[in-house]
């Protein structure tokens, strides 16, 4: 396996005592410290050594995405327990599905397309796919405090003997947070390699176009990215043989690096006080309107703790980020319905009390959005037109990507592994207009049929797939059309791409369409010039208004 860059891993927590006090902080690290013995290696030799393998002959390779119907849609979350909300009466309604961007993957029905279907058209032959894909579930980043700061109010109060809980919170007598930071939680591990194997049976039989070299896919550096390319590797190819079956490129996540797949570490303006943090404000507003029943409903039920609504949202993301990492969440179903979808709005406008992502951050209403998703775009273009780029305007890495080693252009398989801002942002650069519809959006109610959701658009493991088509199938590609999390999206916000109820673009035309496209957006100034945040009503495709 080449690995083009050295990887920047994290620390990696060690064991600590546990403490007595409630909400305190419980770590384990795997394997035990002193328990690895090399020593005894030789009594458990490798199946090479073992010998005794037996015939393995290998089948013709799948092709499920030309010939499944009907398609075979994701919806479990094995083994994760499903939750329910306070007023968990309708069986129907799914709490998962309202944790914004810590909502693990599920197949969206449509986003204007409701008769597509994400198996190829029938007339048409596949030539090639791209994937863009989240990591999948982890644990909080370091710069998500609201679990974090939860447990550390409850402990401070249970130290001082000021802590009494009654009701739905009486569980919090004995609580402790334990959550790792920021790598991935087994169930994350778990839906990258089942991921890795669905990729496989959907488009597995294009790696027989594959002759010369093997596939290059890219992740940036940070440990959780590694860990997703490499589990979905094992996936997709053999537990066994994988690392000899790609190369795996790993591109440095650091400030002063050019890298697409982490593209806010290249604008500075993305991470500004007054522009990258906006969605705070925007954020808090919402917050401050749909947590007010929350707050008066559990506040009689603690003493000792004063449940402001920053730890009333800190609650709501302990249900989902201890889901993921330890099966179930006492926290789920202290929240009405109405609140859980007051969450997953929250989640669509936030910065920084979650996350750095979505419409006021790294989506349509900012004016860095497109300007941070542009370098991936020119790498798509570059890549359906065999054409190396040649103008560094963004957040491309003139090393790796003027190399034909490091950056093919003849892969009928790509796959690359991005952050849930790399998906926010790419679709914003995109011009995807139909995800931002109704936009933008206000911070006093949701408003109804909304077209951006972010459980939809960027969820743990979400994937942003281009299917690159021949209609009528045929050696030479005619047409390209996009799938997010399943749904066919259409692409009549790119200029030259008409309506089509497969959400069909003829490729020449998508080309062109992006190449105007890529000129509207001014990325040195989006990312560098000195400006203040726009009115917010007046941005709807990630620009800085004109």
């Amino acid at each position: 396996m080449l690995a083009i860059v050295l990887l920047l891993a994290l620390p990696f927590c060690t064991a600590e005592s546990a403490s007595s006090y409630a909400g305190s902080t419980v770590v384990n690290s795997y394997p035990p410290p002193g328990a690895t013995n090399t020593a005894v290696d030789t009594y458990f030799p490798d199946a090479s050594q073992v010998g005794y393998a037996g015939p393995s002959p290998t089948g013709a390779e799948p092709a499920a995405i030309v010939t499944a119907v009907p398609f075979s849609k994701v919806e479990g979350v094995f083994p994760l327990s499903r939750p329910n909300s306070a007023d968990g009466a309708d069986t129907t309604f799914n709490v998962m599905r309202h944790w914004g961007n810590f909502a693990p993957m599920y197949s969206v029905e449509s986003f204007g397309l409701p008769d597509a279907s994400p198996v190829i058209p029938e007339r048409c032959g596949l030539n090639g796919v791209h994937l863009l894909m989240r990591h999948g579930a982890r644990y909080p980043a370091s710069d998500e405090p609201g679990p974090s700061q939860f447990a550390s109010e409850i402990h401070a109060a249970t130290s001082k003997k000021a802590l009494s809980v009654t009701g739905d919170l009486k569980f919090l007598a004995t609580w402790t947070y334990k959550l790792a930071t920021t790598s991935l939680t087994p169930f994350g591990r778990e839906s990258m390699f089942s991921n890795g194997v669905a990729f496989r049976y959907r488009y597995g039989e294009l790696l027989n176009a594959f002759t010369d070299h093997l596939p290059v896919f890219r992740t940036t550096s940070i440990d959780r990215m590694v860990d997703a390319a490499l589990t979905f590797a094992a996936g997709f190819f053999d537990v066994r043989t994988y690392e000899t079956d790609y190369h795996q490129e790993i591109i440095i996540q650091e400030n002063n690096f050019n890298n697409t797949l982490a593209p806010c570490e290249a604008c500075p303006n993305a991470n500004s006080e007054d522009i990258g943090n906006f969605g705070d404000t925007q954020s808090s507003k919402w917050a401050n309107a749909y947590l007010q029943d929350a707050r008066r409903r559990l506040q009689p039920m603690i003493q000792g703790v004063n449940l402001t609504i920053s730890l009333l949202v800190g609650m709501q993301e302990l249900c989902a980020l201890e889901t993921v990492a330890l099966g179930y969440s006492k926290f789920c179903d202290l929240f009405t319905e109405e609140e859980w979808e007051g969450y997953e709005y929250y989640a669509v406008t936030n910065d920084l009390i979650v996350n750095k992502d979505f419409w006021y951050t790294c989506g349509p209403g900012n004016p860095t959005g497109a300007a941070q998703g542009l370098g991936y775009v020119q790498e798509l273009v570059s890549r359906l037109t065999h054409t190396p780029i040649n103008v560094w305007n963004s957040s491309t890495n003139g090393t790796l990507d003027s190399s034909n080693i490091t950056f093919p252009l003849d892969q009928p398989i790509y796959v690359d592994f991005t952050h849930g801002v790399g998906i926010a942002s790419v679709v914003t650069a995109l011009n995807f207009t139909s995800l931002a519809a109704t936009g933008p959006l206000p911070t006093d109610h949701i408003p109804p049929h909304r077209s951006y959701i972010s459980s939809q658009i960027a969820p743990f493991s979400s994937q942003l797939v281009a299917q690159v088509l021949s209609c009528p199938a045929s050696e030479e590609p005619t047409h390209i059309r996009f799938l997010l999390n399943d749904a066919v999206v259409p692409l009549t916000g790119i200029h030259g791409c008409t309506e089509d109820s497969n959400g069909l673009c003829a490729l020449p035309s998508f080309i062109s369409g992006m190449h105007e496209r890529i000129g509207q957006i001014d990325f040195a100034h989006d990312c560098f010039a000195n400006y203040t945040m726009p009115n917010p009503n007046n941005i709807i495709d990630g620009r800085y208004p004109s």
